[in-house]
Parts: C-alpha cells; sequence; structure tokens
C-alpha cells in the first residue's frame, strides 16, 4: 500500500507537503511554503527526501502559499508532472505563484542593495519564469469529479469552505476494498459569510486533520460590532486604520464587513483603500464563481446570484468589483506610485494590503509610516504564526524590524479572531462527528504542538479515536 512522508505542516501551521510513495509513483499532496521563523524559512532550502524529476504528480488542496507556494521551486528542480486541483485554486494560483516569485526576486534585490543578507549575493528561492512554469502545469477538476492521477490512485475534491476553489482530498487506492485517505486541507468555518459551510464526509480509513486553533474557540458573532467600534475609534482620533490582510480570503472578508457596517451607518462612509494588486484580480474571481459563494454573500451583493455579476463597479483604475465587497469609498490602489502616495498620506481612511502576516509585500511600508503614532491602528485578522512580524505585534513588542530598521510601535496593536478562515476546535470536532465510522488512524496536522495536543486530547476523550501528532519527515506505512 506505500507510505506516507509529512515534509511540512508537522508540528507547525506552514509547508503543508505529504508525498505519498507506493514503491513505483510517488504522489504530493500539498507543496507549500514554510514561514514564520527563520529556522522554518531555511526548510524552504533544504533538499527533499525525493528526487523532484521521480514525483509523478501534485494534488493540492488550495491555493494558499503554505499550501502551494513551493511548487515553482520543485519545478525548478526537475519535476514535469501534472498539478490538480479545482478550477478555483488553479484561477488563484495563476494570482498567487508569480506575485510569489516577484516578492522572493525583491527581497533578494532589497538584501543586496541594503547589505542586511548574510549571503553574498542573495538569490530569490525562484523566479518568476519557475512560477509560469508551474502555472503550466496545472490540471483543474472539478468538485465531486473522481479522477485516475495515477495507476491505481483516484482523486475526488471535496468542497472545505476555507476559500475560493479549497477542497479536500479523497483519495482512493486500488484493492479489495480501496483503501480511502482523506487530505482535509484546512478545514472552513460554519455560519460565516462568503463562503459555503465545508461539507461533510462520511468516512475515510485514514485522515489528514488540521488544528490551528485547536486550543480555543472563536468569539461569538457579534455581527461586526468588535471592527465597528475599532473603526468608529480610529477615525475619530483622525487616524488610519491598517489591516494586514491575506490578498485571498481574507480581503474579501473583511470588505463584506466594512460594507455591511456601513451600509447599516454603523460606521462612517470613509476612504477605503484596496492596496493590494492581488486581491483587487482575486475579487473578479470571486465575481465569476458566484455559484460557489455563500448565499448570504450573495444577498449583500444586490439583486442575487443571477444578477450578481452584473451588479459591479468602478473602483479604480479601471477595476471593477462585485457590489458585495463595494464600500462607497471604495478605490483600488494598483501601481507602485500610487501606493506610494497613499503611505505618504496622512487623512484618516481604512488601508487593506497583504501580507496577511506582515512579512513582506506593500502592508510593510504602511506599517512603518503608521506604527509610530499613537492615533493609528493596525488591526489582524487572521492567524499570526511564530516568527512573524504579526506574531509580534500582536504579542506587545516595543519595535519591530521593517527592511532592516527598527520602527517603534506606539499605534494601537487590534486583533478580531472571530474573522479567521480556520475551523476553531469546537467546529473541527463538530465536523469529524459527521463521520459515521472512525478512521483507523487520524494525522493532526498544520498547527503549532500546544494547539495540536490539547485537540488531540479532546478527540479522544470525546470520540474515542486513534490519534496522533506526527513529526517533520516522520514516514508511516499506508497498509
Amino acid at each position: 500500500m506505500g507510505t506516507l512522508t509529512f515534509l511540512g505542516a508537522a508540528r507547525t501551521v506552514t509547508g503543508s507537503k505529504y508525498l505519498l510513495d507506493f514503491g513505483d509513483h510517488r504522489l504530493l499532496v500539498d507543496c507549500g511554503l514554510f514561514q514564520g521563523l527563520k529556522e522554518l524559512r531555511d526548510l524552504n532550502w533544504r533538499s527533499l527526501p525525493v528526487d523532484a524529476a521521480a514525483i509523478d504528480a501534485v494534488v493540492l488542496t488550495h491555493a494558499h502559499l503554505d499550501h502551494t507556494g513551493y511548487l515553482p521551486r520543485l519545478v525548478a528542480q526537475g519535476f514535469r508532472g501534472r498539478v490538480f486541483c479545482t478550477p478555483g485554486t488553479a484561477d488563484l494560483c495563476r494570482l498567487i505563484l508569480p506575485d510569489s516569485a516577484r516578492l522572493q526576486e525583491e527581497d533578494a534585490r532589497q538584501a543586496n542593495r541594503h547589505g542586511y543578507s548574510k549571503h553574498a549575493p542573495a538569490l530569490p528561492l525562484y523566479t518568476e519564469p519557475d512560477a509560469f512554469r508551474a502555472l503550466s502545469q496545472l490540471q483543474p477538476v472539478g468538485f465531486n469529479r473522481p479522477i485516475n492521477v495515477l495507476g491505481g490512485v483516484e482523486v475526488e475534491f471535496i468542497n472545505a469552505g476555507h476559500l475560493l476553489g479549497s477542497a479536500f482530498v479523497k483519495m482512493t487506492l486500488a484493492g479489495s476494498p480501496g483503501r480511502q485517505i482523506l487530505f482535509g486541507g484546512d478545514l472552513g468555518r460554519y455560519n460565516r459569510p462568503v463562503l459555503p459551510d465545508p461539507a461533510t464526509v462520511s468516512e475515510a480509513d485514514v485522515l489528514l486533520c488540521e488544528s490551528t486553533y485547536g486550543d480555543r474557540t472563536h468569539p461569538p458573532d457579534d455581527d461586526g460590532e468588535a471592527l465597528a467600534q475599532i473603526v468608529r475609534e480610529t477615525i475619530e482620533r483622525g487616524g488610519r486604520l491598517i489591516v494586514p490582510a491575506f490578498a485571498i480570503g481574507r480581503m474579501e472578508e473583511v470588505l463584506y464587513w466594512l460594507k455591511k457596517l456601513e451600509d447599516s451607518n454603523r460606521i462612517p462612509s470613509v476612504p477605503v483603500f484596496l492596496d493590494s494588486p492581488m486581491a483587487i484580480d482575486a475579487l473578479k474571481f470571486y465575481q465569476a464563481r458566484v455559484n460557489e459563494l455563500d448565499p448570504g454573500a450573495v444577498a449583500q451583493g444586490d439583486g442575487g446570484p443571477t444578477n450578481l455579476t452584473k451588479r459591479s463597479r468602478s473602483v479604480g483604475n479601471g477595476v471593477k468589483a462585485v457590489s458585495a465587497f463595494t464600500t462607497a469609498r471604495l478605490q483600488a490602489v494598483a501601481s507602485p506610485q500610487q501606493s506610494k502616495e497613499l503611505t505618504a498620506s496622512q487623512a484618516p481612511a481604512i488601508v487593506l494590503s497583504s501580507s496577511g502576516m506582515a512579512t513582506g509585500g506593500r502592508v510593510l511600508h504602511h506599517l512603518k509610516q503608521a506604527l509610530p503614532q499613537g492615533k493609528n491602528t493596525v488591526l489582524f485578522v487572521g492567524f499570526q504564526a511564530e516568527g512573524t512580524r504579526g506574531r509580534s505585534l500582536v504579542n506587545g513588542a516595543a519595535e519591530v524590524k521593517i527592511h532592516g530598521e527598527w520602527v517603534p510601535v506606539k499605534a494601537r496593536i487590534a486583533r478580531i479572531d472571530s474573522m479567521s478562515a480556520h475551523a476553531d476546535a469546537s467546529e473541527i470536532l463538530r465536523w469529524l462527528r459527521g463521520f459515521r465510522r472512525p478512521p483507523s488512524v487520524t494525522y493532526l496536522v498544520h498547527g503549532e504542538p500546544t494547539p495540536m495536543d490539547l485537540l488531540k486530547a479532546s478527540i479522544e476523550q470525546q470520540l474515542g479515536w486513534s490519534v496522533k501528532t506526527p513529526s517533520l519527515r516522520e514516514q508511516v506505512s499506508l497498509s
């Protein structure tokens, strides 16, 4: 039956990669970047325990970088097989992977220009041509359509409700009976706007389940009041609200809530700047895939699913956006020059910019400008991995290093976990209870040790399942 090796997201939240070795064939599920701590990021430069050219195919659960961002490097190392994913994931990869490559190249240029790298010269992990080669190998497959990806290996994508196109990967191995492995990817949440609830899965022999928030329960839904209060207080101080957010997934939900709060007159109508070319482009895909959105988002878009794709308006730079996400004064910031002008401005406004953990991108320039001033607020709306600037800021750092310079932190630092796209402990248990029979073994992945261990104890106590927490590069038998 082969072996399964955990090449990432083992006792940590990033770098998702799972290698299945069947002797004559090898299959990789997810191909993500390690992020956060330097010792984790250094793993991106470490050779895999298998020749990239010997991997027959890759299967992706969703498009986030910690699940796809290593793919261009794998291609640069010689991988030539097909990359199976949903159409939504393929769309978003066409935005994410070239952008990641450009950031890798820009970071290397900045390090060489300012001399803050220990390497001479500093090199990018991969290049934009590598990313485009990876995109040429994508093979989109719709939800709930089983497909043979290798001899004796069938894969089916099931909606996970975490991100546009996100999926559980149900893998059936040939045999009598066929053995089923379910790769959970990232588990979405229940009763949230924009995306539907995660689909129920009835059975699997082996399960890989995320544990990002395995030690906590998200705050109850407050109909956006926490966000509304932060906006009101910041604008009353004459400050700016800077929201570092993932360009794909978090941006859309933040915009959804801002529009809802503005429409109900719970926040003032202020300029909202979307300073993320990737997020601007991603809105087009949300518009094109309205059938994959939650009915609540469709209703807010004015006119229902039939008219939503027609009910869009210009938000600047020739960009049109779905009305469900467009506040009255939303402006798209496309060019670097426009972004610099926005950074230099002191006028009260809301600025949404990536990256979500403040590890790179345009948001760093906004943070350098906003952090030293007490009138401003920096709001984090997603998980902040250990070793990131975002984690340092939410933990109360008095200063953070940006572009080689120490920046004092005087601005208010706020956090709203209720917008997270990851299921909390109670939601994970709710989803697991949908199984008609327990898997023979459940492996917890994509979590830091404390939440992972607490979730393991909860599953064992409440469900009586066999649960393991594999370490990095641990190999287990599938027989």
